[in-house]
């Protein structure tokens, strides 16, 4: 008979008592073994604990009275959430942990979160949130972190959030006992970056190189997206990359809404791996709703995408920056397998029937992209736009070149 899934739980017992002895009696209710991890500041010596606060605050290099001392709630955390991501790692190491469990609000969702993006993919990570209705890019990051609203605050057991307490141990009990490992499948594997602008050409290069036997993941580059791809490019074993969507670099460089990390698309660079870099999405960048990108982008033209997101024409000026970045990328690391630009258009809004069109353009950016790369950098211009057959046709080649599947 197989053994009870364990989960671990997280939680603050000071502040948190209740509604963590409440989790408890759900999960004991489902058969899930659970440790608990607190990393409390004030006293909360109620029950017995897996790791407790001490236990903590030593694993962060001080004690509970100096951690208690500092007067600072914030540099309290800091400590804290650094003695918890160790602790944590280290039961993980000695113990078979299936999922992992934590509440709170804007303190305890940072440090449960902390802990939870040192987790591997694929482990369950659930997080009880009074912050889950905001912006959770912070707390999530590029990790599989289930955000569950708590609605009401989590101070107290009552109808609203007992429900919600409810929900959360039964998801994580749910996907803890179906947990497997992540293993590497069979097939090699490609990453590639795309956004819905650009999914025409993604999706020809995807189904030329599943038919030969490769497994094609796509990254969404919307902020996050690209920065998951770019570390797991380093984590798993990737035969290649074919980097379509550069909006993340652009975003970044202006502060749009899909800015990724400083080194975004350099992980298949650093890694020696084929990696292949189109100039998609290069002719827009990301507001907010219009009134705010009017105002942060001013005196540009301006498409509505929905009432959350307004795409921004690009030009020169942006251009030049973008082709700056790679320009550095590539001679500080090392010289991409190639670069494809689409001479007649960079998405679906830079199309005939897009609203933000400028053929002028793509010759501006190759222009500005030879100026600034090393001179042997492999630069192909074609005279297509990105989402023609064509232009997937001829990265294809490449990249199947570049694998010895030619």
């Amino acid at each position: 008979m197989p053994k009870n899934p364990t989960v671990l739980l997280i939680a603050t017992l000071d502040t948190k008592i209740d509604e963590a002895e409440y989790i408890l009696k759900c999960l004991e209710d489902m058969e899930i073994n659970t440790l608990i991890l607190d990393p409390s500041v004030r006293e909360s010596g109620k029950r017995e604990v897996t790791i407790a606060p001490e236990d903590v605050a030593k694993e962060a290099g001080t004690t509970l009275e100096a951690v208690r001392a500092l007067g600072h709630e914030g540099k309290a955390l800091s400590a804290m959430t650094k003695g918890s991501i160790i602790c944590a790692k280290a039961l993980f190491e000695k113990t078979e942990i299936n999922g992992i469990i934590s509440l709170g609000g804007s303190m305890g969702t940072g440090l449960g979160t902390a802990v939870m993006r040192e987790f591997p993919f694929g482990l369950p990570k659930v997080m009880i949130s009074t912050m889950a209705s905001g912006m959770v890019k912070p707390y999530v990051g590029t990790k599989d972190i289930l955000m569950l609203h708590s609605v009401a605050d989590i101070s107290g057991l009552n109808s609203i959030t007992g429900t919600v307490l409810r929900n959360g141990a039964s998801a994580v009990a749910g996907m803890a006992k179906s947990y497997q490992k992540s293993t590497e499948g069979e097939k090699p594997i490609i990453m590639m970056s795309m956004l819905a602008t650009v999914e025409s050409c993604s999706r020809m290069i995807r189904a030329e190189m599943e038919k030969i036997g490769y497994e094609v993941i796509i990254f969404h580059t919307s902020g996050t997206g690209g920065a998951a791809m770019d570390e797991l490019v380093l984590e798993k074993n990737v035969a290649a990359v074919v980097d379509l969507s550069i909006i993340e670099v652009t975003d970044f460089i202006y502060h749009g809404l899909f800015a990724a990390t400083p080194d975004r698309c350099q992980s298949a660079l650093k890694k020696g791996i084929p990696v292949f870099f189109a100039a998609g999405n290069l002719d827009f960048m990301v507001g907010g709703p219009l009134e705010a990108a009017k105002r942060q982008f001013p005196g540009k033209r301006y498409h509505v995408h929905n009432a959350q997101l307004t795409a921004v024409r690009t030009g020169p000026e942006e251009m030049e920056e973008v082709a700056k970045y790679f320009g550095k990328a590539f001679s500080d690391i090392r010289t991409p397998t190639e670069f494809f630009i689409p001479l007649k258009g960079f998405s679906n809004h830079d199309s005939e029937q897009g609203h933000l069109h400028d053929l002028s353009m793509p010759p501006i950016f190759e222009e500005l992209l030879r100026k600034h790369c090393p001179a042997d950098t492999p630069i192909t211009a074609l005279p297509y736009h990105i989402n023609d057959p064509e232009f997937a046709v001829a990265i294809t080649g490449s990249l199947k070149k570049a694998l010895g599947r030619s």
